[in-house]
């Protein structure tokens, strides 16, 4: 394909809720976002064709822009001269569940850690974590074998030339287990081998009545070394060859286009990695959709992904509430409400996914769950997003690593983080930006100063898949037409030991237009400084003995600040974040910050 002929490109996901359509032009020499069209996904009876959604979402399309696009076969290729068609075609997927799959390896903190982050960056949902020391009797693994019906199965286990009997065994529980497929009948489950290289012939031997095996470059060659990229690459051709092919409808959406399906959250992943490569600065991001949570990290040149299966706005939503508890989400109510009347609003929403908020109250409980969402989310992100086990990690030797470590600290410092970004309905469609800008401070809580940025449309699935084509159009549509800068937190890493109206900070701010502004930040409060799209502007904050900004405790950071749609946001609520335990003095303080914020309309404040 000649990406330097492409002129119209039509993009769509395939949402687990909603198909979404998106439509590219090149114009003046540079690609554009033209228009958008969204509908139903059907991949569920009575329907049980993903294509009808999709066909549906790219009408909306042609009523916009007066083209035709479709035909009976499908999308339309353009032909030269003609207005109708399109030359490129590109699509994404999480219908129907996504990409569910079992991993396994020889030690829980090992390669089947490895093994689970790989699944997760190939845009996986992880549905069981087998190793040896997992806690359960081998009956217990096979019933659960059983009773899981997943797309694929990804092996790992043993450093090159090490384990070899573990490895297999691991093999025969699987084949003694038989387990059936999600999808289709009398086709064999797909199984991914990252294992041990010297035992290559007796896992394909050992699993070879029942499964597809495609063996690939050991995940942990060295116990020092992680290799997830050859297992990524086995996962998204599997996917594509035996999972897609499967799904209500997809054999036809194959034929459409040219380009391989992407899973949604892999797409998405793609562009997080993209921004953080762009800008040079370590990423954190977030895709809120209807059935996952998915959060990504960029940081130091490493990628990680985690996908929180039972966390979601529509589906999932009271997964998340019995996740976290009723009182986690009420804590971010600012009227006052019984559990009973928050708990039907979400199941309501659970049973009727499709449906948006019709009351500014409906509305508040729904970016309250969205705020616990994401931070579940970010806990379970984290647990992976630490350093590898065993190796250089074990100072003395295996027995005292294993008699020693837990549970790993993070790596991820959030004072090294510059970038935070979110996609997904919710985010896209916020009434107000910074209603936004406060759900991801609320959620992620930012150290020292992060720029904030948001999807537009939620267009970042689609820009990923693209990027394997075109990634030239990609990065000018996503600075262009899909990000956008809500603007810059500010928050001190540290909690106050005096009165909550103590002085964290003073910050000095040195405007475009020359005006010097002098800031004070107050524990507990919050503040928004004006400061355009596209404007910079010079800070010197001086944090106080005990807070840090990214300088170290006590000392003065000066840096440029980027403005954007909510401008500057100095947070001096503390960090960790904490909310006051009397529900009275709580929802005052959130009506302060909302308002501090302009988040919600003004009958919020008024009724409180």
């Amino acid at each position: 394909m000649n990406v330097d002929n492409i002129e119209i490109i039509l993009a769509t996901d395939c949402g687990s809720t909603t198909s979404k359509a998106r439509f590219f032009r090149r114009i003046n020499g540079e690609y554009r976002f033209s228009a958008s069209g969204e509908a139903p996904t059907t991949v569920e009876a009575p329907y049980e064709d993903v294509t009808m959604g999709v066909r549906n979402a790219v009408r909306e399309i042609e009523e916009l822009t007066g083209l035709t696009l479709l035909d009976d076969k499908g999308v339309k290729t353009r032909v030269q001269g003609r207005d109708e068609g399109v030359d490129l075609y590109v699509t994404t997927s999480s219908a129907g569940g996504g990409l569910q799959m079992i991993v396994s390896g020889l030690v829980k903190a090992m390669t089947a850690e490895s093994a689970e982050r790989a699944a997760l960056g190939a845009g996986a949902i992880v549905m069981d974590v087998y190793a040896l020391d997992d806690g359960r009797e081998t009956y217990e693994k096979i019933q659960r074998l059983r009773f899981l019906r997943p797309d694929m199965i990804l092996i790992a286990g043993g450093a090159d030339g090490g384990a070899t009997d573990r490895v297999v065994e691991t093999a025969e529980l699987i084949a003694a287990a038989k387990p059936e497929p999600r999808l289709g009948i009398g086709f064999k489950l797909p199984v991914v081998y990252a294992g041990n290289k010297e035992v290559r012939p007796l896992i394909e031997r050992t699993l070879d009545q029942r499964f597809v095996v495609r063996s690939v470059e050991n995940i942990r060659p060295k116990l020092e070394v992680e290799n997830v990229e050859p297992a990524r690459s086995a996962i998204h051709e599997f996917f594509m060859q035996h999972v897609m092919s499967h799904a209500p409808g997809y054999d036809k959406l194959m034929i459409w286009t040219k380009v391989p399906i992407l899973p949604t959250p892999a797409a998405e992943g793609m562009m997080f990695q993209t921004v953080a490569k762009s800008y040079g600065v370590n990423v954190i991001g977030v895709g809120l959709g209807g059935a996952t949570t998915n959060v990504y990290s960029v940081y130091d040149r490493r990628f990680v992904r985690t996908v929180s299966a039972n966390l979601g706005m529509s589906y999932s939503i009271c997964n998340v509430m019995k996740e976290t508890g009723i009182q986690n989400i009420m804590r971010w109510v600012p009227f006052k409400i019984d559990e009973v009347d928050v708990a039907n609003v979400l199941r309501n929403k659970m049973i009727r996914p499709t449906t948006i908020p019709q009351t500014l109250r409906e509305l508040l409980i729904e970016h309250a769950v969205a705020r616990e969402a994401i931070r579940l989310g970010f806990v379970h992100h984290k647990f992976l997003a630490r350093p590898l086990a065993g190796g250089i990690r074990a100072e003395k030797d295996i027995e005292d690593f294993f008699a020693k470590r837990s549970v790993e600290e993070t790596y991820i410092d959030m004072l090294k983080v510059r970038w935070i970004g979110g996609t997904g309905g919710l985010l896209s469609h916020a009434p107000i930006r910074a209603q936004s800008a406060l759900i991801l401070i609320d959620s992620f809580q930012p150290e020292g100063v992060t720029m904030l940025g948001q999807d537009s449309v939620f267009m970042m699935p689609h820009l990923g898949v693209l990027s394997t084509v075109h990634p030239k159009a990609a990065m000018e549509i996503f600075e262009k037409d899909c990000l956008v800068r809500l603007g810059t937190c500010i928050a001190a890493r540290g909690l106050s030991e005096e009165k909550k109206d103590g002085l964290i900070a003073r910050a000095i701010f040195r405007m475009p237009s020359g005006e010097v502004l002098e800031k004070k930040l107050t524990f507990g409060e919050i503040e928004r400084i004006p400061l355009g799209e596209g404007k910079k502007a010079e800070v010197e904050i001086a944090p106080r003995s005990g807070f840090d900004v990214g300088a170290g405790s006590g000392h003065t950071l000066k840096t440029m600040v980027e403005g954007g749609i909510v401008g500057v946001i100095l947070d001096g609520r503390g960090r960790p974040l904490t909310l006051p335990d009397d529900k009275e003095s709580r929802s005052r303080k959130l009506v302060e910050w909302f308002r501090a914020m302009e988040a919600y309309p003004k009958q919020i404040y008024e009724h409180n």
